[in-house]
């Protein structure tokens, strides 16, 4: 085993070293064939069943606190209580719906304790589980269905009532959380299914497929990121790994490290459907045995009353809730001296936020990291003091992680410094996109994944993201794809042409706007828009400015719009009313 004690210097290299030594705690192995080989986590744990079962060890804690509960005092369930419902779902798919191992199972509701419950008794037993995102209008939500292939869906009741019409054309089974009022033939209540005290038997191994969430590329056309268990589970290592090496680069010795911590209480402030709500905070809490703390929706007021309430050891979440926590004017008034790690993600955050958050909330360590969908979330994490230094970065990868940058034109590689594609291997990237060779062939390069995303890496490995090479917004940590909206916005029969730009704000990051070219004698205003595209896209990606002009929009010679001279006259200049 690693000798534990002091590390005679605590650069990042020795850090590495010590931390992934053989016998270490983040030993790591090499997998695949001699052309595809990459590195995984020797102990990770092999597939989602494993997890939820190994949880059973928490069994008296708090598995989480759901606020407010159907009395409106907290809803609390125990490890040993959510195990149990998990089994008998499970049971419930295996024997009732006939679910077996490769089949799709789909989950579409809000943060709901039924949520993890659902998600590990799907993969239980052997199902391929679809998160849906329940912001989706029911045509998206149809589309997810139908592409995935799903034999049951799994629904809150706002998502059901979505989906009325469309449920009984798709022929699946539906299995609803709390309904509230009557069901519609052949759709069952979820909590009218009795606990059981084991797992039905399903023997599944690392590279078994677990998972489909859904991203969407250039064209917005929605693609399923096909996962197996080796991706998802590794996830809570890399957060540990990064943990870990935090502690090191702080002064903290491998005796520290070795120490039993307490069970943590974390914060849920973002969707469950999301990466960082799946894999880092769902996944990373039943790893350790922490807390989940489930908020109805966020509010910076509420989410300081529960930190002080539940003792919250650990909160995620978009920039845009960081900030908005820290202005919030009884931020002094409540106790947060619980709280001993702060992480954002899911969109650039401003490098003064760092030290606002060091100063504000002096307790927790600040962190922050950089994933995507296709990287089983987290690919590099910058945390404590490396945090501190280097605060425009998103740190340096872990140790599984191998990170290229690369001209987008030629794919040659980069020197340190030099800003291009960054391209990503690992035991973390998903086997591809669920029916679509073609995708998975122009994102995937001899196991290299192609991010999309211009960067650089300095000669210490860390890395910073400096724009997005997809045309693509993200707004408060979700993700707007121009051409999806762009389309979208087309169907309006006053709209002769379009372009979605995204705004700078404080709070969300981008919002959302689109220069119109209006149709001779179109009058069309943003309320108007708002109420055309209310039904059709999800909410959040309706704009929320629109600048209308007679003219034609602006392109080069092979026809693609110039929106580089569309933000120069309308975004940097602040115009506020783009009407002719």
């Amino acid at each position: 085993m690693q000798q534990r004690g002091t590390l005679p210097t605590r650069g990042h290299d020795e850090v590495r070293a010590a931390l992934t030594a053989p016998g270490a705690p983040f030993e790591t192995v090499e997998l695949g064939n001699a052309g595809t080989r990459v590195r995984a986590w020797r102990n990770a744990p092999p597939t989602l069943r494993a997890m939820i079962e190994n949880a059973r060890v928490y069994a008296d804690r708090d598995f989480l606190v759901h606020t407010p509960g159907p009395t409106g005092a907290p809803e609390r369930l125990s490890y040993a209580e959510v195990y149990r419902r998990v089994a008998g779902l499970a049971r419930e798919l295996v024997d009732t719906h006939r679910v077996r191992k490769g089949d799709r199972v789909a989950i579409a509701m809000r943060n709901l304790p039924e949520w993890p419950v659902a998600f590990f008794a799907a993969a239980a037993a052997g199902a391929v589980v679809v998160p849906l995102n329940a912001w989706w209008e029911a045509s998206e939500l149809e589309f997810g269905l139908r592409d995935s292939g799903a034999r049951v869906l799994i629904a809150d009741r706002e998502r059901l009532d979505r989906l009325h019409g469309v449920l009984p054309r798709l022929g699946i089974g539906a299995l609803v959380a709390r309904p509230g009022g009557p069901l519609p033939t052949g759709v069952r209540d979820l909590g009218g299914i009795a606990p059981a005290d084991e797992l039905p038997e399903v023997p599944l191994v690392p590279d078994d497929p677990a998972t489909i969430f859904y991203t969407s590329g250039t064209t917005g056309t929605p693609k399923g990121a096909f996962g197996t268990h080796r991706n998802i589970c590794g996830n809570v290592t890399s957060l540990a790994y990064s943990a870990a090496r935090a502690l090191l680069r702080g002064g903290g010795t491998l005796d520290d490290l070795a120490a039993p911590a307490p069970p943590g209480v974390a914060l849920v402030t973002v969707p469950l459907f999301h990466g960082t709500g799946c894999h880092s905070v769902l996944l990373g809490a039943v790893h350790t045995g922490a807390t989940l703390v489930l908020m109805h929706k966020w509010d910076p007021g509420a989410a300081l009353e529960l930190i002080e309430r539940e003792r919250v050891t650990t909160l995620t979440g978009v920039p845009a809730m960081l900030q908005q926590l820290l202005a919030h004017p009884d931020l002094d008034r409540r106790d947060t001296s619980s709280l001993t790690s702060v992480g954002s993600g899911g969109a650039p955050a401003a490098p003064a936020l760092v030290s606002r958050t060091s100063r504000r909330l002096p307790g927790a360590v600040p962190a922050n990291g950089y994933g995507l969908t296709e990287t089983s979330s987290m690919t590099t994490a910058n945390r404590g003091v490396d945090y501190l230094e280097r605060p425009d970065s998103v740190g340096q990868p872990v140790a599984i992680c191998d990170l290229r940058v690369v001209d987008p034109g030629t794919g040659a590689d980069l020197p340190a410094g030099r800003v291009g594609e960054l391209w990503i291997r690992g035991a973390n990237v998903v086997t591809g996109y669920w029916n679509r060779p073609d995708a998975t062939a122009e994102a995937i390069t001899d196991g290299w994944l192609h991010s999309g995303d211009l960067a650089r890496v300095d000669d210490d490995g860390f890395v910073y993201v400096v724009d997005r090479a997809k045309d693509m917004l993200i707004r408060g940590g979700e993700n707007v794809y121009c051409a999806e909206l762009e389309a979208a916005v087309h169907e309006h029969p006053e709209v002769a042409d379009c372009a979605v730009l995204g705004i700078p704000d404080e709070a969300l990051g981008e919002q959302v706007g689109v220069v119109v070219q209006l149709t001779p004698g179109g009058s069309l205003d943003e309320a108007g828009l708002r109420e055309f595209l209310t039904g059709r896209i999800a909410r959040f990606k309706i704009p929320v400015r629109l600048w209308a002009q007679e003219a034609e929009l602006p392109r080069n010679a092979a026809g693609k719009v110039l929106k580089h001279r569309l933000r120069a006259e309308y975004v940097q200049t602040g115009v506020p009313d783009g009407r002719p």
